[in-house]
């Protein structure tokens, strides 16, 4: 009988194991997500589409992401997954792949540029320091994720905020460092010699 109750204490300690073994893997689920990344993060758009096709409604969710360093690097991804983390983590793939650089002249953009994207219209100006970002919704998301601390702006024909990002991120594409212009121009540009006089002789 003795025995027979030996056998039978000892028989749980097979569940403390598999237990050891889980949380083994959450403390490798939570390494996994404290990696730190390479830009910071943040959802300009999250909307549910629908998609309808022969076997009928297929609803997935839309993600408009902006990532930068902030110290002028920028970059904008827009994706669709199944859920919401889904369509994060692809929005993100897709903003690293299309990271731009912002020329940064005396804290501000170096000269003023106009850009039309689609119905959108969006107008950046270099403005001195101290006055911060005169813009709003997604156009200061992106100079803020860019890390342009001085500019002012204005947005005509349209409220998209997808449409507004990407007119913007094309404005920034046309930025010219103004020492890169001018040395181009100098290289560029021909001399012009000035005319000599003609040389003339008398004759007795």
């Amino acid at each position: 009988m003795q025995a027979n109750t030996q056998k039978k204490t000892s028989a749980p300690q097979s569940g403390n194991k598999s237990g050891d073994k889980r949380r083994g893997r959450g403390r490798r689920g939570n390494k996994r997500e404290q990696a730190p990344r390479e830009f910071e993060q943040k959802i300009l758009d999250l909307a549910r589409v629908t998609r309808v096709t022969a076997g009928g409604k297929r609803m997935s969710f839309r993600c408009a992401l902006v990532i930068g360093d902030k110290k002028g690097r920028v970059g904008l991804g827009v994706a669709k997954g199944a859920d919401v983390q889904i369509a994060i983590e692809k929005a993100y793939k897709q903003a690293k792949k299309s990271v731009i650089t912002v020329p940064i002249v005396n804290e501000t953009i170096p000269h003023k540029v106009w850009v039309k994207y689609g119905a959108a219209i969006v107008l950046l100006k270099p403005a001195p320091s101290g006055t911060g970002l005169k813009s709003g919704g997604a156009m200061r998301m992106i100079l803020e994720f860019a890390g342009v601390p001085n500019a002012s702006s204005k947005i005509l024909n349209s409220n998209n905020k997808i449409n507004i990002a990407k007119a913007t991120l094309e404005a920034i594409k046309q930025l010219r460092n103004v020492e890169v212009k001018t040395a181009t121009t100098k290289q560029t540009a021909p001399k012009v010699e000035k005319a000599q006089k003609p040389v003339t002789t008398e004759t007795k």
